[in-house]
């Protein structure tokens, strides 16, 4: 494959695992096509045959590499090693926002990044239903549906922000002070259960932030280098820079520095 062909390649494996197996699937699930693969966590039929198609086609693409795809994960942990290591390491998540998916709802997405020698330098996001693709390589900035997408821009008053705040898997003491923060916000979402979604959202403007305890790396090496492409800043609670193979814990991203250091603020500093 190419380089200069990176991007449409890979975006065109993602429409084809959507046209060809996610959509038709949705909202035609039987019981038996739904498990749980873990408490709380459940995987369908779709999921996994998304994942098989994808991963036999980066294997194509790129000869050689290493595919890190959720339900693979799920089944050997050790595979999370490749994360740090040498060469071309693919992230997958086949069905970003299963439960959703699972329950006939909307959004969902599928999404891939590519990490060479342990660092994300390309990654896609693909919202079938809404038909929104964005993507980006690193030092190239970051596209929407083609377009360039720039998040930075002018100073947002933390009163008139609109963001997202994942407060399910948050610590009691910390969801009470996001709580109570989140009042000096104009609008506190509760999420839609996608976080695929919840970074297109940031790229087309209709939400400037969004705050997770629980950082998966496939749910956001994707996201966090589309946003941070776009002029967005990806970073753990403390400050430090976000790395799909760090296992801590909490992730604020936000479409700008100062709108960073806004939010964190007024809903991680009490």
């Amino acid at each position: 494959m190419a380089d200069d062909t990176l991007l449409d390649d890979v975006a065109g494996l993602l429409r084809e695992a959507a046209a060809e197996v996610v959509v038709p699937m949705f909202r035609r699930l039987d019981d038996a096509d739904i498990s749980e693969k873990a408490p709380g966590e459940v995987v369908t039929v779709a999921d996994r045959e998304a994942e098989e198609l994808i991963s036999e086609g980066l294997r194509r693409l790129r000869p050689g590499s290493v595919v890190v795809g959720e339900e693979a994960v799920a089944e050997d942990p050790e595979l999370l090693r490749h994360l740090r290591g040498a060469g071309d390491v693919w992230l997958v998540d086949p069905v970003d926002g299963t439960s959703n998916f699972a329950a006939g709802r909307r959004p969902f997405a599928l999404m891939v990044a590519l990490l060479t020698d342990g660092e994300p330098v390309a990654s896609w996001v693909f919202d079938p239903l809404a038909g929104d693709l964005a993507t980006t390589r690193l030092g190239e900035g970051t596209y929407l549906d083609g377009t360039p997408v720039r998040t930075a821009g002018a100073v947002v008053e933390v009163g008139s922000l609109r963001g997202t705040a994942m407060t399910r898997f948050l610590p009691p003491e910390a969801r009470r002070t996001v709580e109570a923060g989140g009042e000096r916000i104009g609008e506190l979402l509760p999420g839609q259960h996608c976080a695929g979604r919840e970074y297109l959202d940031m790229l087309t403007g209709a939400q400037q932030f969004v705050l997770f305890w629980r950082t998966l790396p496939w749910d956001h090496a994707p996201g966090t280098l589309l946003v941070r492409g776009a002029g967005g800043v990806a970073r753990r609670f403390d400050g430090s820079d976000y790395h799909p193979a760090d296992e801590g814990r909490g992730l604020l991203v936000a479409t700008s520095e100062e709108i960073w250091a806004e939010v964190r603020e007024a809903l991680l500093d009490g």
